[in-house]
């Protein structure tokens, strides 16, 4: 039976998100053999990769504030800027992955994406679609968006799975990170969190205190932000029952959670 899986690789995962352009290739390198062999060990397995921009698009977006809008002919070359960093770090994932023997393929959300007030409207899914239909692993990335308030925005991985998941239904959806799943504190600010097991819409409100942000520069919100698509993804996807939160970092984790839907890490999203 085939099966379609959203994996996410944070981009506090790929890089260190307090140097600028600090990229962790050994580690990219394991994600993408453990990828690669678990395509391998299952032939009818397609898989959507997306991944975050790291210190390559948060830090250029931080410095000119893409986000909350472009106007200025300043803050439009720092839209380019952006944008070009995140491709930057795509391409790196994408020859990573290829290296590792997956057929990966870079998609750029920027070239067909439209925004409303930071809210994605938009978004041509049938590049991926036809990709996963022919055995291809296509690759997308939080990127710049155009935007009819803004001028221009970013978009983060989660708000285009969020677009996607909806249409192209996907079984399961799978977010990998530097921590073992939601805590109850950012680990960079020197508390021990506790994990969160399960996490409902009826649970999300109570969490908007105490769940940290992200460690470095993230422009896009950190984690309940995160979390909070993810409850929107869940509640529009009837193909999906709940979404996992795992950690990259433990050798040989994301390999076996493609492999074993019922694997028992992290933190599970449930509707």
């Amino acid at each position: 039976m085939r099966e379609l899986i959203f994996l996410k690789l944070g981009g506090s995962l790929l890089t260190d998100k307090t140097q600028p352009q600090a990229l962790r290739p050994d580690l990219i390198g394991r994600l993408a053999e453990e990828i690669a062999a678990a395509l391998a060990a299952r032939p009818a397995l397609r898989l959507l990769i997306g991944h975050g921009s790291g210190s390559f698009g948060h830090v250029a977006a931080s410095r000119y504030g893409t986000r909350v809008g472009v106007q200025t002919p300043e803050q439009w070359r720092g839209y380019a800027e952006t944008g070009r960093a995140a491709a930057q770090l795509n391409r790196l994932v994408v020859d990573a992955l290829w290296e590792a023997g997956a057929p990966a393929l870079g998609v750029q959300p920027s070239a067909s994406a439209a925004c409303r007030d930071g809210e994605l409207l938009a978004l041509d899914e049938r590049p991926l679609r036809v990709a996963l239909d022919h055995g291809l692993v296509p690759v997308i990335y939080g990127d710049v968006a155009l935007d009819d308030i803004r001028g221009g925005t970013i978009i983060s991985t989660e708000q285009i799975f969020r677009w996607l998941a909806p249409r192209l239904e996907p079984q399961r959806v799978i977010l990998v990170g530097e921590v073992a799943g939601v805590l109850t504190a950012d680990p960079a600010s020197g508390q021990c969190g506790e994990l969160i097991p399960t996490i409902t819409p009826a649970t999300l409100p109570g969490l908007a205190q105490i769940l940290g942000g992200s460690h470095g520069v993230d422009v896009t919100g950190g984690m309940f932000a995160k979390v909070t698509e993810m409850v929107a993804l869940l509640r529009a996807t009837p193909s999906l029952a709940a979404v996992q939160i795992i950690s990259g970092r433990g050798s040989g984790l994301v390999q076996r959670v493609l492999l074993d839907a019922a694997y028992s890490a992290g933190t599970r999203i449930v509707a």
